[in-house]
């Protein structure tokens, strides 16, 4: 319910920041890549007397959408959603497959200023994950919602006036889902990405 809730909220506003003022330009990306997963270990079905790693998260792929607006010549915000395949691992059983949801907002900072065919960038932001085990749903409510930051760089490269590439590393560190005992630390995601994007 929380992600249901979240999304329309994300979706207003990237529409609203066009308007808000003069000197913007509009960006739409799709794109996917690896999601490597460290810090992997999310405690342990047995209690206390298991370990921290006998239930782990390991990577997979990810698809993203991102949508940003960049205000002047070096700064712009982003706010996206990535879905990525992960599988959970449990001493003695067979990974199964799951799925982490991701909304995210991110500051970017470029390096070169508007209008330039080549711009990299720093990144800084939050976001929430909602961590949905197998056999569940995440529309019907069946996911665990944990949030956290991220940051990263990357590059992004025009085609044409009106299309481009763009690469991008990100870390996501995020609380550990489900509550099980002897968890500990952040949950660190590794994102490395491309992505096609249409300029406006």
């Amino acid at each position: 319910r929380r992600m249901k809730r979240l999304f329309p909220v994300l979706a207003l506003c990237a529409l609203a920041l066009p308007s808000a003022s003069s000197g913007q330009s509009f960006e739409a990306w799709l794109g996917g890549g690896a999601s490597m997963l460290s810090n992997n270990g999310i405690g342990s079905l047995a209690g206390v007397v298991g370990t921290p790693n006998d239930v782990q998260l390991k990577g997979g792929f990810r698809l993203n959408f991102r949508m940003a607006i960049n205000m002047g010549s070096r700064m712009g915000h982003e706010l996206g959603y990535a879905y990525n395949r992960t599988q959970l691992a449990e001493a003695g059983s067979a990974d199964q497959g799951m799925a982490i949801h991701q909304g995210f907002y991110d500051f970017l900072y470029y390096g070169t200023k508007e209008g330039a065919r080549v711009r990299p960038f720093a990144a800084g932001g939050v976001q929430f994950s909602n961590f949905v085990p197998p056999g569940t749903s995440a529309t019907q409510g069946g996911g665990n919602t944990k949030f956290g930051f991220n940051y990263g760089a990357g590059v992004k490269m025009r085609l044409t006036s009106r299309f481009g590439i763009r690469f991008d590393f990100r870390q996501y560190a995020t609380g550990k889902p489900f509550g099980l005992p002897l968890a500990s630390g952040w949950l660190r995601q590794n994102e490395i990405s491309g992505s096609f994007g249409f300029l406006l």
